[in-house]
């Protein structure tokens, strides 16, 4: 059998001196293998840690370099849009979640009432200016009148005075006359008496006697109207003081023209401020008639509560306009995560509905923990007190152009990184 495979030997016999070899290898490096195994185990143990040290500094620098929350929210000022004037609803120019422009007609009411009361109060304002220029022009006169009559009244005292004296010269000059009558008329009948003796003794002629009888009737005359003209002068000294007195009364009157031009001046004032109570209530007409179009405040998507037919009141909110371009982020932080927060410092906000991650910066930081904004503030004040880390919000504006497509509503939940440094 042994010759008929040699080659099968031959092999066997190498294979065992290979197996022979090996196992004095094996005798001869036994006693190394456990060293270099342990030697080999401490450098890979140094090296992990070595890793391990040195990952855990980059991740504790990382770490410490943001603040990070998942109590984060899209905030914006919502923009009610209200009635501002009652009226029935005729138009209504917008739909739901449509975007409108700042100044954008978004309902009309029926004008028709307003431009009636517009009209109306146009027509009172003309009246009141129309009044108040006529009693504008009435002053001056007035002023004029009361001085001339003023004047006219002082120098009709005067010449009441004046004919008074002159009246009652004029009443001394006929008393004079009188008297001088009454001497002559004496002395002619006393003359007509002795003539009269002369005459039945015939001691003078008829004619004498018919003369003195003459000179006696005309001296009685003459008393007479000596008489009637003291009546007379008596009657204009009567006169000329009833002008005085007249022309006193009247110079009274004529003081009291700068009262009366001031009680002028005062309707004059009060017709000025008629007009300007009309000229307010015309303003208020027409503000009334613009309010009949309501208008958009701010750009934004409308939400809409109103119907055409609808009857409004004051105050009646209408619309609702959401300003997205206006949009901000409201973070609320813990108190711990506030230490090395400021003003400024950059955000990355991470958006959970569609995967964005969005730049921005802290605006602000508010001033009390978000519980003390709610109706019912918690009261820490008892026995059963528990201390627990509380929130302030933190107000995140976005970056110019962010917000370009307008994805960001109001209410979605965000998480906001701050970078401290």
């Amino acid at each position: 059998m042994a010759d008929e495979n040699p080659s099968r030997s031959v092999l066997d016999t190498a294979e065992e001196s290979k197996i022979e070899k090996a196992r004095s290898t094996d005798t001869v490096r036994a006693p190394s293998t456990p060293r270099s195994s342990k030697r080999r185990r401490n450098i890979v143990i140094l090296i992990v840690a070595l890793v391990v040290i040195v990952g855990g500094v980059f991740l504790w620098r990382y770490f410490g370099t943001y603040e990070s929350t998942d109590d984060a929210q899209v905030d914006v000022h919502l923009s009610a849009v209200s009635a501002r004037i009652a009226g029935y609803v005729t138009k209504v120019n917008v739909d739901d979640n449509q975007w409108v422009e700042a100044g954008a007609v978004l309902v009309e009411i029926d004008p028709k009432d307003y431009e009636v009361a517009v009209a109306q109060a146009q027509a009172n304002l003309a009246n009141a200016e129309a009044t108040a220029q006529s009693l504008n022009i009435t002053v001056p006169i007035t002023t004029t009148s009361t001085s001339s009559q003023l004047r006219f009244t002082a120098s009709d005292i005067q010449n009441a005075s004046a004919g008074i004296i002159a009246a009652e010269r004029q009443l001394t000059a006929a008393h004079a006359q009188l008297d001088q009558a009454e001497a002559n008329d004496i002395r002619a009948q006393a003359d007509l008496q002795r003539y009269k003796l002369l005459v039945d003794k015939q001691e003078v002629a008829a004619q004498i006697y018919d003369q003195s009888l003459a000179a006696a009737r005309s001296s009685t005359a003459a008393v007479a109207a000596a008489s009637a003209n003291e009546s007379a002068a008596q009657q204009f000294v009567q006169q000329a003081r009833s002008r005085l007195v007249q022309a006193d009364a009247s110079y009274q009157s004529a003081e009291t023209g700068p009262q009366q031009v001031s009680s002028t001046r005062a309707r004059v004032r009060a017709a000025i401020a008629d007009v300007d109570q009309k000229r307010a209530l015309l303003e208020q007409a027409q503000l009334n008639l613009q309010y009949t179009k309501i208008i958009a405040p701010v750009s934004g998507e409308v939400n809409k509560t109103v119907v055409v037919g609808l009857n409004v009141q004051p105050g009646q909110q209408l619309l609702t306009v959401v300003p997205l371009d206006e949009v901000w982020v409201t973070a609320n932080f813990k108190e711990t995560q506030l230490r090395k927060m400021r003003v400024g410092q950059q955000a990355g906000i991470k958006v959970d509905s569609y995967g964005k991650t969005l730049k921005g910066h802290v605006d602000s930081i508010a001033g009390a923990t978000g519980p003390l904004f709610s109706l019912l503030p918690p009261e820490n004040a008892t026995g059963n007190y528990v201390k627990i880390v509380q929130r302030i919000p933190v107000k995140i504006v976005l970056e110019p152009g962010e917000n370009r497509d307008r994805l960001l509503r109001p209410g979605m939940n965000v998480v906001p990184d701050v970078y401290l440094k």
